[in-house]
């Protein structure tokens, strides 16, 4: 996790105009995979608008929405409406790089900040004890500001219940707390307005250090019952809140494990990522008899950072400290490591390792450009129902927002105005919307340039931060 450090600060706009400079790697560039074709087919429009624009989609260029709507009207698809691919088509194509503008400044180095699953709420958490949820229906105005209880080192993690009445909230301790953001309290102090109450993961171990036990990742299921957490003693832990008590731990990897996450709304299968450069699956109906993953997926050659599931159960996405996306189908299993002595807190990335591969990866595509240092920078895939999760955005230790093309691996946007790390951001569930956080403490807020304007340029952007940061 980050100490110290300043970020280099540049400008690479490429998105604005909708070019795609291709900075993926070769494998994804040549991505030809059944996850391929269902991105296309949840993204791309129906093959019967191509009677408006004869050979456009055989080609794979964009219809624009004027003749799709055209086709609409004319009812070429047979339904006499748009589909979910169709709109998807639509808005996938219109990109949030307008802007920033700035919701908050927190103070300190930011960690967390997430959209809700319907996206009225952000979560916003920094390492000067601050967690904000702000009502975005409502002009994004906080609803609550809760001051951590027992903070260590910083908040590493926090998340929203499905039903959006409790938020968990975790740090370089084995005690996650939960509190009750449904109440009529803006201001929430742990202990003297509310109670934050604190869930034990550490088993009763006799352990001093609770440095080593520190939760670096915490998740709700979808069902709100349960939470999956990653743990510094190398361990997965399972917390089923109804019989408030811990109902699974997984001795999991050699090392720190970093991220943890539900593959599906099921919740029978998890991911896991760990310092020791592997990601596992874990089948938790099995568990029981076997007593180990199910899988373990190899071609990272140094520690993961965050994964992302598909949703679907089956893909996932994983950022490493080797200073890569990498996507996975959990159907091809392997097992070997290479690892350097390094530490990617404070030191660089050596130049040569860059383009290194592992000599049993099994990932389906891997995507460069963006930096993997300091801190656990996160990933994500883009959401459903706006980019038929077509595109991959991640943070970056240089300062900067990436999304990539899932498919083509190309780099599509590149956003720059933060002054430092971008450790975590969230793309609206709905609209073409994405919110990034920094260690500069700034919250930002991108969207598309509606009307044909051209984003903000990057020397009014730099003239802004010199004035209010």
């Amino acid at each position: 996790m980050s100490r110290s450090g300043k970020s280099s600060n540049k400008c690479d706009r490429n998105a604005a105009s909708g070019s795609r400079t291709n900075q993926g790697s070769s494998e994804a560039s040549y991505l030809d995979h059944e996850i391929a074709h269902l991105t296309r087919l949840g993204s791309e429009p129906n093959e019967h608008f191509s009677r408006v624009v004869p050979g456009k989609l055989r080609l794979r260029l964009p219809i624009s929405p004027v003749d799709m709507l055209v086709g609409r009207e004319a009812n070429y698809s047979g339904r006499g409406r748009f589909s979910s691919a169709d709109c998807c088509h639509v808005l996938s194509r219109y990109l949030p790089i307008n802007g920033p503008s700035v919701v908050n400044n927190m103070g300190s180095h930011t960690y967390v900040s997430q959209f809700s699953a319907d996206g009225s709420l952000f979560v916003a958490g920094s390492q000067e004890s601050h967690i904000r949820i702000f009502n975005v229906d409502a002009g994004w105005t906080v609803q609550k500001d809760i001051l951590a209880r027992s903070l260590r080192w910083t908040i590493t993690d926090a998340s929203l219940s499905p039903d959006q009445r409790f938020l968990v909230y975790s740090s370089m301790s084995p005690i996650v707390h939960i509190v009750n953001i449904g109440s009529a309290e803006t201001e929430s102090v742990a202990n003297v307005t509310e109670i934050h109450e604190g869930l034990d993961f550490s088993l009763g171990d006799d352990d001093d250090d609770d440095y080593t036990r520190g939760i670096f990742s915490v998740k709700f299921s979808t069902d709100g019952r349960e939470l999956v957490a990653a743990s510094g003693d190398n361990s997965i832990y399972v917390y089923d809140l109804p019989t408030n008590k811990l109902s699974l731990r997984i001795q999991a990897h050699e090392s720190d494990v970093n991220t943890v996450c539900f593959a599906d709304e099921t919740g029978h299968i998890i991911y896991s990522g760990s310092d020791d450069s592997l990601c596992k699956v874990w089948d938790r109906r099995c568990f029981g008899t076997k007593g180990q993953a199910s899988g373990v997926m190899m071609g990272h050659i140094e520690g993961i950072t965050f994964i992302d599931s598909r949703g679907d159960g089956r893909y996932f996405i994983s950022n490493g400290k080797d200073q890569v996306v990498k996507l996975w189908d959990i159907r091809k299993i392997n097992s070997v490591r290479i690892n350097e002595e390094w530490d990617y807190r404070w030191m660089k990335y050596p130049a040569h390792a860059r383009n290194m591969r592992h000599p049993q990866d099994q990932s389906l595509a891997t995507y460069k450009g963006h930096s993997v240092l300091r801190t656990l920078i996160r990933c994500y895939f883009s959401p459903t129902y706006s980019t038929g999760q077509k595109y991959i955005y991640t943070g970056s230790a240089d300062s900067y927002v990436y999304i990539y093309d899932l498919v083509t691996g190309a780099r599509v946007a590149k956003l720059d105005f933060h002054l430092d790390a971008v450790r975590d951001l969230s793309w609206h569930p709905f609209y073409p919307a994405l919110v990034s956080s920094s260690f500069d403490g700034v919250i930002a807020h991108w969207e598309f340039p509606g009307g044909n304007e051209e984003p903000v340029p990057a020397k009014q952007r730099r003239r802004w931060r010199r004035e209010h940061l």
